[in-house]
């Protein structure tokens, strides 16, 4: 990164800085702080490939959705899409682990936090049928 830094700084001053690369480099040494985040946070990745890929079959699939096409349906997709992400997030099977919650949900106390938060897909109280192991479903 050092060595890319060096050669963006020496190029801005050889380049037209209209053209392209002109702009690319000014773009770039611009955003440099937030380009090498990742290097002082061993928890950020590089790029942002693994969100691109889980949001894609939403991308996709939205023609599809005629539900979406109101205010109301467009919610409903965007939290059940939440749901099954994060499920996959915390390596849990998405139809398992969703048909728990409808068998869950309407028999409990939505007020009382501590009995919602073991339906969280990280909590440790999740049985064992909505988890995947291996990449297996259960």
């Amino acid at each position: 990164m050092e060595a890319f830094s060096a050669w963006l700084k020496t190029e801005k001053s050889n380049v037209l800085p209209k053209s392209l690369l002109g702009q690319a480099i000014t773009y770039c040494l611009n955003q440099w702080e937030k380009l090498v985040a990742f290097l002082e946070d061993g928890r950020l990745e590089i790029d942002n490939n693994r969100s691109e890929r889980s949001i894609k079959p939403f991308v996709i699939g939205r023609k599809n959705w005629i539900f979406s096409n109101t205010p109301k349906g467009a919610k409903a997709s965007s939290i059940i899409y939440s749901i099954v992400e994060t499920a996959k997030e915390n390596k849990l099977n998405p139809f398992y682990y969703l048909r728990y919650l409808f068998e869950r949900l309407p028999n409990m106390d939505l007020s009382n936090m501590d009995e919602l938060d073991q339906l969280l897909p990280w909590s440790k109280t999740i049985p064992l049928n909505c988890r995947v192991f291996n990449n297996l479903s259960p």
